[in-house]
């Protein structure tokens, strides 16, 4: 393959979005890493296949917008490859099954060695929600009724970054769940629910235009604030309330990852240009990794 079009197909990727989608699994497996069960090859295993659910859904995502016209010269996003002119759709539809064909495959080694012969309910269980989480991400643009045109985006994300992907990790390895584990899911469901509402605040009137009715769309602009407002501050004092309570010094390296965070909902309460939200969809998503990456270094040495 020309180099040329090796680099077109990274751009299709959009590595960017990749540390968000493995932050639920970071966390997962931080509430385990004390474990004696913990298991290193399982944790890569997880951040293989969630890398591979991302791409599948980035993929997907510029096919479907691309086909459908929301993603026009309008758009104040980066430019997809699609719209480009790029790639074409056969090109993408192709990448598309591969990936999406690596994914289920990753996902089957993954359980097949969590659970072993032991389970075979674990083990359909979880291969039914890797089959989900590909459905997921190809449906959110794609096909007649795509759930991202209808205002169901933020609950598909908040399930699949939130509650899966924490709570899941979590099982995989311990094969139980915890209470914290549900407040950490809460934490990583709602900042990645943040990020896509970011995304839908910057294309509100591209949308709007287009006929996509995300839940930006529905709320409005003013609402759509309120909302995100209140996905960040949730997010936060749940981190905020529960690390403050832990005895050991270094839980406080947690609470300096909400720096970032107060500093990006003051500048969307004083934003007036769409257009300037873009770079904060960045800064969101890297500050989760960021904080994913802090629990994980608090519970390795806690």
């Amino acid at each position: 393959m020309p180099l040329e079009k090796i680099i077109v197909w990274i751009q299709a990727v959009r590595l960017h979005t990749l540390p968000l989608s493995i932050s639920g699994i970071v966390v997962g497996n931080a509430l385990c890493v004390q474990n004696a069960d913990f298991s290193w090859l399982l944790f890569i295993l997880m951040l293989f296949t969630a890398i591979a659910f991302q791409v599948v859904s980035n993929l997907a995502n510029d096919y479907g917008d691309g086909v459908k016209g929301i993603d026009n010269s309008n758009r104040l996003g980066p430019k997809r490859m699609l719209q480009a002119g790029l790639l074409n759709r056969q090109a993408l539809k192709k990448g598309i099954i591969c990936v999406a064909i690596v994914a289920l495959i990753l996902s089957t080694i993954l359980i097949k060695i969590a659970f072993g012969s032991e389970s075979w309910f674990y083990f359909l269980i979880f291969f039914i929600l890797a089959v989900m989480s590909i459905w997921s991400a190809i449906s959110y643009t794609v096909g007649e009724r795509p759930y991202g045109y209808r205002g169901l985006g933020d609950l598909f994300v908040f399930i699949f970054f939130g509650l899966v992907s924490v709570l899941g990790s979590y099982f995989l390895q311990l094969k139980v769940f915890s209470s914290t584990a549900i407040l950490m899911a809460l934490v990583i469901g709602f900042l990645s629910v943040s990020v896509l509402n970011l995304n839908n605040m910057r294309d509100l009137e591209n949308d709007t235009e287009g006929g996509k009715r995300t839940l930006a769309v529905i709320l409005g602009a003013l609402y759509a604030k309120y909302y995100h407002y209140s996905l960040i501050i949730s997010a936060g004092g749940i981190l905020f309330i529960f690390f403050i309570q832990q005895p050991p010094f270094f839980y406080w390296l947690v609470l300096i990852g909400l720096i970032p965070l107060a500093i990006h909902l003051r500048m969307v309460i004083n934003n007036k240009n769409p257009k300037s939200l873009d770079p904060e969809l960045k800064n969101v998503a890297l500050t989760t990794f960021f904080l994913s990456i802090l629990i994980f270094i608090t519970f390795y040495l806690g």
